[in-house]
C-alpha cells in the first residue's frame, strides 16, 4: 500500500506540471501564435489613455518580454520557492507555493482563492449530500420496482435533471422560490454570515437543491442501472436462498457492489465542484472560487485563470486517490485482486 501511494504522489505531481504547462501555452503562447505581441498583451493592465511608452514598460514589469519558457520558469519556481513581486510601492514577497500576482489588483492568487474557498465548501458539501441520498436512493428503489409507475416516474424526473442547465433550474427556483414565495433569499447570501446551522440552511438550501437537482439524476440512473445488472448476479440469488432478510440482501450485498462506478464519479464531481462550482456561484451571486473564476476570465487576468485551474486540478486528483484507497473498503474482490 505504501509503494502504492508514493507512486499515486509522483503521478499526481507530473499531473499538475502537465496542467500548468498546458494551461500556461493557451493563456500565454497562443495569443503570441495569433499575432499578438508583448506590448499587445499588455495593453489590457494599463488605462485607455496610456501611451507606447507606458504599455511597453508594463509589458516588461509583466514579464511579457520574456521567452515563454522563461516565464513558465518563473512561474514553477514560484510555486516551490515562493516569489518576489514589484507593486509599485515596494517589493512584495510571496510565500510558496505562490501562483503569482492578479495583473488587476496586484494580490496574490492563493490567499484570494483560500478566502473563497469555504463558500464553494460548503456548497458543495451541502449540495453533494443532497444528491448522494436523493440520487442513489431514487436509483435503488427504481431499480426494485422495475417497470412500475413509481420507477418511470423517478426516472423522468431524472431526465429532466440531466437535460435543464443549472442556469435554468437556478433561475426558475430564484423567480417561484425567492421573488414569489419569499421563502428563501434572493441570493447573494454569503453562507459565511449565517447565524446559525438553521441560518446557514435557509441561505443555502435553494443552491444546494438546485446543484443536487443536476448531479443527483445522474447518479439515479447509474445507480439504476448498477443494481438491475447486480440484482442478477448469482450470488445475490445464493443470499436469498440461504434465508437472508431482502432488507440485507439489498443493501449488503446489491447496493455495495453497485456502488463502486457511484464512488468514482462521486470523488471527481465533489473535487471538480470544490475547483469552483461556476454555474451555481454566479446564479446566485455566491463569491466562491467559480465566482472568482468567472470574474478573472471577464477581465482578463491570467494569474487568477491559472491558480483557479491548478487549485481545482489539486482537488481532483486527491479526490481520485481517496477513491481510490476506498475501493478495498467496498468491494472485497478489489483486496482480492
Amino acid at each position: 500500500m505504501l509503494t502504492y501511494l508514493i507512486r499515486r504522489l509522483f503521478a499526481a505531481v507530473l499531473l499538475l506540471f502537465i496542467v500548468s504547462a498546458v494551461v500556461f501555452v493557451i493563456f500565454f503562447l497562443v495569443p503570441r501564435i495569433g499575432g499578438a505581441t508583448a506590448d499587445d498583451l499588455a495593453s489590457r493592465y494599463v488605462g485607455k489613455s496610456a501611451g507606447e511608452a507606458q504599455i511597453h514598460a508594463q509589458a516588461i514589469k509583466l514579464g511579457f518580454t520574456d521567452p515563454i519558457w522563461v516565464q513558465y520558469g518563473r512561474f514553477v519556481k514560484g510555486v516551490l520557492t515562493g516569489s518576489d513581486y514589484d507593486t509599485g510601492a515596494g517589493i512584495d514577497h510571496c510565500p510558496a507555493p505562490c501562483l503569482g500576482y492578479s495583473y488587476i489588483t496586484q494580490n496574490p492568487v492563493l490567499p484570494d482563492i483560500l478566502d473563497r474557498l469555504p463558500v464553494t465548501a460548503i456548497l458543495a458539501a451541502g449540495a453533494a449530500f443532497l444528491w448522494l441520498v436523493g440520487g442513489v436512493g431514487t436509483g435503488v428503489i427504481s431499480a426494485l420496482k422495475r417497470g412500475s409507475a413509481l420507477d418511470r416516474g423517478f426516472m423522468g424526473i431524472a431526465l429532466a435533471g440531466v437535460s435543464l442547465p443549472i442556469f435554468f433550474t437556478g433561475l426558475l427556483s430564484l423567480t417561484i422560490f425567492s421573488y414569489g414565495l419569499k421563502w428563501t433569499y434572493a441570493g447573494g447570501a454569503s453562507p459565511m454570515d449565517a447565524t446559525s446551522p438553521l441560518d446557514l440552511v435557509h441561505r443555502m438550501l435553494l443552491p444546494w437543491i438546485t446543484l443536487a437537482f443536476l448531479y443527483a439524476a445522474s447518479y439515479a440512473r447509474l445507480t439504476r442501472a448498477g443494481m438491475l445488472e447486480t440484482m442478477n448476479e448469482d450470488y445475490i440469488r445464493t443470499a436469498r436462498a440461504k434465508g437472508l432478510k431482502e432488507h440485507d440482501v439489498v443493501v449488503r450485498h446489491g447496493l455495495r457492489s453497485a456502488l463502486t462506478p457511484i464512488l468514482t464519479i462521486f470523488g471527481l464531481d465533489l473535487g471538480l465542484l470544490l475547483g469552483g462550482a461556476v454555474l451555481t456561484e454566479t446564479t446566485f451571486s455566491l463569491q466562491g472560487i467559480g465566482y472568482y473564476a468567472v470574474q478573472a476570465i471577464t477581465n482578463n487576468d491570467l494569474p487568477k485563470v491559472l491558480g483557479v485551474t491548478l487549485f481545482g486540478a489539486v482537488f481532483v486528483i486527491f479526490a481520485s486517490l481517496i477513491v481510490d484507497l476506498l475501493y478495498a473498503v467496498l468491494d472485497p474482490r478489489v483486496r482480492t485482486s
